[in-house]
C-alpha cells in the first residue's frame, strides 16, 4: 500500500507549512493525484485519517482531485486523454507517446485556522 508512504510525505509537508505559518489547526488539504501513480483515492483518505490523529491535521477535510492521463504523440503531435493501459495515438496509431499529465502528486492548497492578531487578554 504505497498510499501510506505518499500520505506520510504529504502530512510532513502540510504539518511543516502549517507550523511555520503559526496555524492552530489545519482545516482542509487539497491534492492533485495522477491516475498513473496508481494511488487509490479511498486508501489515500484512510491513510490521511490514520496519520492525522493527534496532529494539527486531525479532523481536517481532504479533497483529492484525480488527474486523468494525457499524452502527446511523438510522431504527429496529437494530444489525447487515455486510460492507464491504452496509450496509442487515436489520430495516427503511433505508439511513441509522451505522458504529459496523470503522474502528478501535488499539494494544491492548505487551509488553516490562524490565531487572532490581537491578544484579548492584554486589552
Amino acid at each position: 500500500m504505497h498510499e501510506l508512504g505518499i500520505m506520510t510525505g504529504v502530512m510532513d509537508a502540510v504539518t511543516k507549512t502549517a507550523e511555520e505559518a503559526g496555524a492552530l489547526k489545519v482545516l482542509k488539504v487539497t491534492l492533485s493525484v495522477g491516475v498513473m501513480t496508481e494511488a487509490i483515492e479511498d486508501a489515500l483518505q484512510f491513510a490521511f485519517e490514520a496519520l492525522s490523529e493527534g496532529t494539527l491535521c486531525e479532523g481536517a477535510e481532504l479533497v483529492i482531485n484525480m488527474v486523468q492521463p494525457r499524452s502527446r504523440c511523438l510522431e504527429c503531435g496529437e494530444e489525447f486523454e487515455h486510460d492507464r493501459f491504452h496509450m496509442l495515438c487515436p489520430k495516427c496509431g503511433g505508439f511513441a507517446t509522451e505522458l504529459i499529465a496523470g503522474k502528478e502528486l501535488q499539494i494544491d492548497s492548505i487551509e488553516v485556522d490562524l490565531p487572532d492578531d490581537e491578544d484579548e487578554s492584554q486589552g
